[in-house]
């Protein structure tokens, strides 16, 4: 009885299941529609094989498993000519709709029973509901939006190019079938989080209700304008009043991962195909921002260094997919950001600056049709919604009926607010439908997102023939007249703006996407990278360094681009000149000064430029010390140097103007800053010999420091008082003390003291023994030159020449010293005291030390002991440090170590009998050397000018470039730059030099020290 029962009721469900298909057989037939909505002029098959093909592979269908319920229709579709025609524009112009034919034919045989609405509808209603979404898994999720997408494309391409639907509806469907794909991906996505309890779901049934998180559609799909083949511009922002999360630390860590699930979900291509490439750069700052932002954090964005072109692209922003109520609230607080109330004259003014990069034209204008860009291009539709979106700008404020999104609604409400006329309005109208039309016709043949035109003729063929047409030249035609309207019409913005100065070109680096005109200039004027050029502009007007964080600081960037990126481009290295100032950028505190500064004055363009161009150290050091520039201004900027009295005067003056310590440091940096980057732009601008650049950078110090330390000592003095007799000496060692500082170099230094022998502690409220005293005293000095304040740091310090070292005391008793040297030193360490120099203190101690250090050096040694330890010094250094790299000027062989080896070397072998010899700098040494007849004139005369050689090749370096210098990466600026400093006529001549003066110095050196110290017996013990 069982069995008898279950077959009984299968045989009622079986004919229920005849009786349901047979009454919706029925109800089919009652709604099947006219044909009416197929043009008659549909498109001819371009390639008629490709045509013939798909017919019989449209045929083969019938016979296929999967598709035998639809046999009876495939073969009517192919047997009635209108339906036939149809399918024979898709199978002869688009490899692409042809093969969605072929793959899902039962949408077609829906859209010819039922109509392109209910075929429309049809292929979403799987994927419109949310509910839906949360419980599926991702591989079924990425299959359900890919066959919607791709099913839903298909009917929309069949209404296009039937001419059934508007533009408007094409448009729209293609965005509302982004936006359901979007928000059932996000649906899914968000189910899957909350499985795993990483935030609460309000609605879990309904996941994106009351969810707090949200999509919001930008560019094209928020104004429902996509093309047929477009990216969707997507920004992702969450409430996180409304997200109940459950671990705030992570929140934004597992968002970001859902976001890029989402995104993954869309664009991934898979055997399904895709749905739509994804783009999330519009939101705020993309290059430093995660993909998911709060909306405190974007309002913050927008309310402080929003730019007007993002202005722009928010007047087409719409909440596409998540919690609408959150997205629409934070849409309304936008509102007074994209819409301001009363007219912004600045903004105005950065809107015309925009307007004026733009190498606009009247018309007439010569327009290569192969290869033409409908979009970016002259005439195409970037122009027509920037034409719109200007006016709206500036005008939406007052008038609210011309917030709207769309491009063509804005023309229409242009013109009843009177700022259009209606033959401008109808150009520009008929000009967008024909462009949108060409641009989907080039993205359905292969579902390449494109707008530029074929380069050949077969393929402008292919293109006029799938528009319509019957000759190419009807094609072109109509082309060029609507884009010569359109360039006209968007030229007339442009009447009363006066074209921004060095522009010959487009120089355009708003939204998020190059400018092909702008990328074309560019490499015109002479950057190898101009993509790199356009990002990097982009990024600043992005307000991404702290120079263009305020508004008016990149409108007066703005201005300033084409002179700018003129200057740059004249340089023998563009791309270096442009990299070098973008690092200049990177370090500015601020830029609404400075660039009206440079704005004012054009010269310090020129300036910034050659420093940019052959200098990127420097660069990188304005920076950080831009108020340098107005020194630049001043009168006697590239006079000859002053000498360092006439210094120290003007820096006790301004000294004199201050109270507190701080203030004194301050002050001294600002001057020293000054007065250092005159020297290096003289010294890169060849106006005066290396001997004088590192003279005046010696003086520089010397003045520092004699104007500095008084007023040191007696605030020091205020606390801890004086000694009635002595004092504090400062002594210059190394480069500084031979006058022959290079740019960057420490200050080598010691400090020596003498009190009376009596006194046992300093006369002041709080008294000091003498050592402490001046050891403190000489601290405070060194911090005076070396620690770091707001204006920098004056000059760094190195006390490692004093009397043992980093293990002796920072300051030492005159007595201390003399013992010392007379009886414990090093023979390097007297070879270092070859090149003491006093700076500040009491004369009569500068004298004795000075006197000190004379008997010293002049003292007779033994001969072998001193060749020795000067050639086991050399070599241990060499081991240590050498380097021999042919541009390591200071340490390779035959390079400055071994000049000044020679030099110290000599001084001690001979000081003796010729202490006229004697002299810290090396120049004056070997100039001695050879008047003493210690070496022979000729000899004598060549290391004086081979230390010359390299002290010029070394400034210049430490000057322009960080790091080891390899001539085949420098520019032709920094090789004729090098080439000048040397006196050779050109780069070779100066890389033979080099080597010819190395190898002359070091055989200079063997012979002098090498050979006789090898020659020694061993040293006794």
């Amino acid at each position: 009885m069982p069995e008898i029962s279950c077959f009984a009721s299968r045989s009622q469900g079986i004919a229920r299941f005849y009786v349901q298909e047979q009454q919706q057989e029925q109800h089919k037939e009652s709604k099947k529609v006219s044909l009416s909505w197929i043009t008659p002029d549909l498109p001819k098959p371009f390639d008629t094989d490709r045509c013939n093909n798909g017919f019989e592979r449209w045929s083969a269908l019938a016979d296929r498993p999967a598709f035998e319920h639809l046999a009876q229709q495939i073969g009517d579709i192919a047997a009635n000519k209108p339906k036939r025609d149809v399918l024979a524009a898709m199978f002869g112009n688009s490899p692409y709709l042809g093969n969605l034919c072929l793959r899902d034919p039962d949408i077609i045989c829906l859209v010819f029973d039922q109509g392109l609405d209910a075929a429309f509808d049809a292929a979403l209603d799987p994927v419109r509901k949310s509910s839906d979404a949360a419980q599926t898994d991702q591989a079924t999720t990425m299959m359900m939006v890919r066959k919607a997408k791709r099913r839903a494309a298909l009917v929309i391409a069949i209404a296009d190019i039937c001419k059934a639907w508007s533009l408007d509806k094409i448009t729209g469907a293609i965005s509302t079938t982004a936006e359901v794909t979007l928000e059932f991906a996000l649906a899914h996505c968000l189910s899957a989080t909350a499985k795993l309890r990483k935030f609460n779901l309000p609605h879990p049934d309904d996941p994106l209700r009351d969810c707090g998180i949200f999509a919001i559609g930008m560019g094209k799909l928020g104004a429902k304008e996509l093309n047929y083949s477009s990216d969707i511009d997507l920004i992702f922002l969450y409430d996180h009043e409304v997200v109940t999360y459950n671990d705030h630390d992570r929140l934004q860590q597992d968002l970001v991962r859902m976001v890029r699930d989402v995104t993954r979900i869309m664009e991934e291509r898979t055997g399904d195909g895709y749905v739509f490439r994804t783009d999330l750069r519009l939101r705020p700052d993309p290059a430093s921002t995660p993909p998911i932002l709060s909306m405190l954090a974007a309002e913050t964005y927008y309310e402080t260094v929003g730019q007007n072109w993002e202005r722009a692209a928010m007047i087409k922003a719409r909440i596409v997919a998540g919690d609408k109520k959150s997205g629409d609230i934070f849409l309304e607080i936008l509102r007074p950001y994209v819409w301001r109330k009363h007219l912004d004259f600045l903004a105005i003014q950065d809107i015309h600056s925009i307007k004026r990069q733009i190498n606009a034209h009247k018309g007439g204008s010569k327009v290569v049709i192969p290869g033409h860009n409908i979009k970016l291009g002259r005439g195409g539709i970037r122009e027509i919604e920037f034409f719109a979106q200007t006016q709206q700008l500036i005008w939406g404020g007052r008038a609210v009926a011309l917030r709207c999104k769309a491009t063509c609604d804005a023309l229409r409400e242009l013109t009843k607010f009177g700022q259009v006329s209606e033959q401008v309005r109808d150009e520009m109208l008929a000009a967008y439908a024909f462009l949108r039309t060409v641009e989907h016709r080039l993205q359905m043949t292969n579902d390449h997102q494109t707008q530029t035109l074929p380069e050949t003729e077969e393929g402008l063929n292919a293109l006029s023939t799938f528009l319509g047409y019957d000759t190419l030249d009807g094609f072109k035609a109509d082309l060029l007249h609507h884009l010569r309207k359109v360039e006209s019409n968007y030229a007339e913005l442009f009447e009363d703006d006066i074209p921004l100065a060095a522009s010959d070109g487009n120089l355009v680096f708003t939204g998020t996407e190059d400018d092909p005109e702008t990328i074309e200039n560019l490499r015109q004027m002479g950057f190898e990278n101009p993509t790199n050029v356009s990002v990097t502009v982009r990024g600043w007007h992005h307000g991404r360094y702290r120079a263009t964080r305020s508004r008016r600081a990149r409108e007066i960037l703005t201005e300033l681009m084409p002179t700018l990126l003129k200057a740059l481009s004249q340089t023998t290295n563009p791309d270096m000149a442009f990299r070098a100032f973008d690092e200049f950028l990177k370090g500015l505190p601020a830029g609404v000064q400075l660039f009206s500064l440079v704005t004012a004055n054009p010269e310090l363009l020129e300036l910034l430029a050659q420093i940019a161009g052959t200098a990127p150290r420097m660069a990188k050091y304005l920076g950080r010390n831009a108020g340098v520039l107005d020194y630049v201004l001043m009168s006697g900027f590239h006079d000859e140097l002053p000498d360092a009295d006439t210094m120290l005067d003007e820096l006790n003056s301004r000294l004199a103007r201050e109270d507190m310590v701080e203030d004194w440091l301050d002050t001294a940096r600002r001057w020293a800053n000054d007065q250092k980057f005159r020297i290096d732009v003289q010294t890169i601008q060849n106006r005066h010999t290396p001997h004088q650049a590192g003279r005046a950078l010696a003086d520089v110090a010397d003045v520092a420091i004699r104007a500095l330390f008084p007023r040191i000592a007696d605030d020091f003095a205020q606390k801890h008082g004086k000694f009635d007799d002595g004092g504090l000496a400062v002594f210059a060692l190394g480069k500084h003390g031979g006058q022959e500082l290079s740019p960057g170099s420490d200050l080598d230094m010691i400090f020596v003291y003498e009190v009376p022998e009596d006194a046992e502690e300093s006369n002041g409220e709080k008294p000091l023994s003498p050592g402490h005293y001046y050891i403190r005293l000489s601290q405070r000095y060194i911090n005076a030159l070396s620690a770091p304040t707001a204006e920098g740091v004056l000059f760094e310090t190195d006390l490692r020449l004093r009397p043992s070292g980093n293990k002796g005391p920072l300051a030492t008793h005159f007595k201390s010293f003399e013992a010392y040297q007379l009886n414990e030193a090093w023979t390097w360490e007297h070879m270092a005291l070859t090149r003491l120099r006093p700076v500040y203190g009491p004369q009569t101690l500068c004298d004795r030390v000075m006197e000190t250090t004379n008997s010293v050096l002049q003292k007779k040694r033994n001969p072998d002991d001193l060749l020795r330890d000067v050639y086991d010094m050399r070599n241990r250094m060499d081991a240590g440090k050498g380097d021999n790299h042919p541009w390591a000027i200071k340490m390779r062989r035959g390079g400055l170590v071994d000049l000044e080896f020679i030099a110290q070397y000599l001084q001690l072998a001979h000081a003796h009998t010729h202490p006229e010899i004697l002299s810290p700098t090396t120049r004056e040494v070997f100039k001695n050397l050879g008047s003493a007849g210690i070496l022979e004139a000729e000899e004598a005369t060549f290391l004086a000018n081979a230390g010359s050689f390299w002290l010029a090749l070394q400034a210049i370096l430490r000057l322009t470039i960080e790091g080891p210098f390899e001539p085949q990466n420098a520019s032709t600026d920094l090789r004729r730059m090098l080439a000048r400093a040397g006196q050779c006529d050109d780069f070779d001549a100066l890389q033979v030099k080099l080597d010819e003066t190395a190898t002359r110095i070091k055989a200079v050196y063997d012979r002098l020290i090498t050979e006789p110290a090898e020659k020694l017996p061993p040293r006794s013990e």
